[in-house]
């Protein structure tokens, strides 16, 4: 059978499919770089150059997760290797994470749960007045499928929508070419740009800034799409209102400032953490892998590999 080397986790039920058609070799033990084929990653660990410099004959690498940023895509073109990832399998689950978020903020769902958690609501009385989450204006960074799914859902909150792309779409919604000019005129900027050189910490201090001591950052994207020390900074000093944050620029390490802020919400990445979003990713990851060796081509290849597809 043809060698296919993990980096990462992967489930039981992955293990169990890919066992039928691959010899699994591990990346943390000493492995046949020549034999493999064949790689199986995920989108935070992705293909460290030196493995992919150790794997001469790696065909391909299929990643459990939509986003790539961790694997260099430039050098995997220039070897022919073809790279998969999982799209729209999790769009909807992430898309209802950034509205949670969003819900959360505004309704200080956290704190009013502590204060009824705690007994404070007999002791000291009803919990302070929340923000409403209707009828905001809310702009999106990234109108992909996830962002226009996060807009789906806005539908039913009556917001009115804006958005920063390269280009404009054809969408009912508000567009604006340039990022500081859509986070004057939102409330909320929710993040859901892919990550990479070239969206890094595209959220600046200007940016922050221009969404105001009202405003609500929510990231459901990768952590180096803002800069944290500058929304830190920013959050500490009153420039800007609130943040709601799946991902961070260090994950698994985030601020401390952070933690301590009662105007922020905190959440582990996970984004698309539901069981049947990760079994839908995990067979997707294993279809692309199986169709490969069967037939040479894949279900969901990255953008920037689509050509050596077949």
């Amino acid at each position: 059978m043809p060698d296919l080397l993990q980096i990462g986790g992967i489930t039981d039920a992955m293990r169990i499919r890919l066992e039928q058609r691959f010899t699994i070799h591990q990346a943390t033990d000493d492995y046949p770089g020549d034999a493999i084929t064949h790689i199986v990653t995920n989108g935070h660990d992705g293909v460290p150059a030196d493995i992919l410099a150790n794997c001469p004959n790696a065909q391909m690498a299929a990643s459990y997760g939509v986003g790539y940023d961790a694997i260099d895509t430039d050098a995997c073109v220039a070897r022919g290797i073809v790279v998969t990832h999982t799209p729209d399998v999790l769009n909807a689950e992430v898309a209802s994470t950034a509205i949670m978020l969003m819900l959360t903020s505004f309704r200080n769902f956290l704190s009013d749960e502590a204060h009824a958690r705690s007994g404070n609501w007999e002791t000291q009385g009803n919990a302070p007045l929340s923000r409403s989450a209707d009828n905001r204006r809310v702009g999106i960074l990234g109108l992909g499928r996830i962002g226009q799914a996060i807009a789906d859902k806005l539908k039913a909150f009556d917001a009115d929508v804006h958005y920063h792309t390269r280009s404009e779409k054809d969408v009912p919604y508000t567009y604006h070419a340039n990022l500081v000019d859509m986070a004057k005129a939102v409330e909320v900027v929710i993040c859901i740009t892919p990550g990479g050189p070239s969206t890094h910490h595209i959220v600046n201090a200007d940016v922050i800034e221009a969404l105001g001591p009202e405003g609500t950052l929510i990231n459901v994207s990768r952590g180096s799409v803002i800069d944290e020390a500058a929304m830190v900074a920013a959050l500490q000093s009153g420039k800007l209102g609130y943040a709601a944050l799946d991902v961070f620029e260090e994950e698994p390490k985030i601020p401390d400032a952070l933690k301590s802020m009662s105007n922020v919400i905190l959440l582990p990445h996970v984004g698309s953490a539901t069981h049947e979003t990760r079994a839908a990713m995990g067979t997707l990851v294993v279809d692309n892998l199986i169709s490969h060796l069967d037939n040479g081509l894949v279900i969901t290849p990255v953008p920037e590999t689509k050509h050596l597809n077949g």
